[in-house]
């Protein structure tokens, strides 16, 4: 595997890794479609433990299997994979080496009801990542949660733990919970917010929403109003969510969300590409879909971020 330039950039922003956790960065930014660019699409598929396997795989059936997600990646073209351990294990021999594996290490379920606490419970751990040979873990932090401390320290655990066997660390950023509305979830303050803190915990990779242009906080609005902080197009507001991942020196990739319309995914990965974002983490929105869809939908979401369109 030969490493671009604008790949070789990227690592040297991250100055106290070893070279193993280099070497699994620089796979899943070298793989696929989209390998040596800088840019990445990630295939996350965690939901049918956060919404159930209905909400997440009825509307296409053959997504249920395990070793269809694994497939789609692979024919899509994508740099990553990325599930709890059930789904990987499922397709772990089948797809050995085939493609780049994230292992998401916690997971929550719909059925919980602590809403101002939102947490996760820690279901895999590092060593299955090794065993299963994948190349970094995921992990959720929920800022603004009653329980977010607990997550933080759960995950400096974890981070140091994986990044002493050389994998690399990607860092689901939901702020939630807490006294924050609904509306702020999404709000550009709190995700840049939710962000800053996921680099500073040690995320290689940053998973965040796209952040609307509503501000939560009353003293984070002050600031964003005396410093003219440009929030007003998609585009601003993802080259703040970068600026605050340590100016660019963060991989960060944005969430898909719910399923959408195609144009409206379009539209949404032009923003990322133009504000300097490295990429998309799609799930919904391309394994609801039929297969050929999905693929279609993949293929225009690279091509965008290559610039051919």
């Amino acid at each position: 595997m030969k490493v671009s330039q604008r790949v070789k950039k990227i690592l040297s922003f991250y100055e106290s890794d070893n070279p193993g956790t280099k070497a699994n960065l620089a796979r899943m930014l070298m793989h696929g479609r989209l390998g040596g660019t800088g840019r990445m699409v990630i295939l996350p598929v965690d939901q049918g433990f956060e919404h159930g396997p209905a909400r997440s795989f009825a509307p296409n059936p053959p997504a249920y299997d395990p070793h269809y997600h694994f497939q789609l990646a692979i024919d899509a073209g994508l740099n990553a994979y990325a599930a709890p351990l059930g789904m990987i294990e499922a397709g772990a021999d089948t797809f050995a080496g085939s493609i780049p594996l994230i292992l998401k290490v916690n997971s929550a379920n719909s059925l919980a009801r602590d809403k101002q606490g939102a947490t996760q419970a820690i279901t895999a751990t590092v060593q299955d990542a090794l065993r299963l040979g994948c190349g970094a873990i995921g992990y959720t932090i929920y800022p603004g949660s009653d329980n977010a401390y607990a997550m933080y320290e759960d995950l400096r655990e974890l981070t140091a733990e994986a990044k002493a066997y050389g994998l690399a660390v990607v860092v689901w950023s939901y702020p939630r919970g807490g006294s924050l509305s609904k509306e702020g979830e999404t709000a550009l303050d709190i995700d840049a917010y939710g962000a800053h803190m996921a680099a500073l915990m040690g995320a290689h990779i940053i998973k965040v929403k796209l952040p609307t242009d509503h501000l939560e906080q009353d003293e984070a609005r002050k600031v964003y109003e005396q410093q003219k902080i440009e929030t007003g197009t998609l585009t601003q507001r993802v080259a703040h969510i970068m600026q605050t991942c340590f100016n660019g020196r963060r991989i960060v990739v944005f969430s898909g969300g719910a399923s959408k319309d195609p144009n409206a995914v379009y539209v949404d990965t032009r923003a990322i590409r133009d504000g300097g974002g490295n990429g998309s983490i799609i799930g919904r929105n391309t394994f609801q879909r039929p297969r050929e869809e999905a693929l279609q939908l993949l293929d225009t979401i690279i091509q965008i971020l290559a610039g051919k369109q």
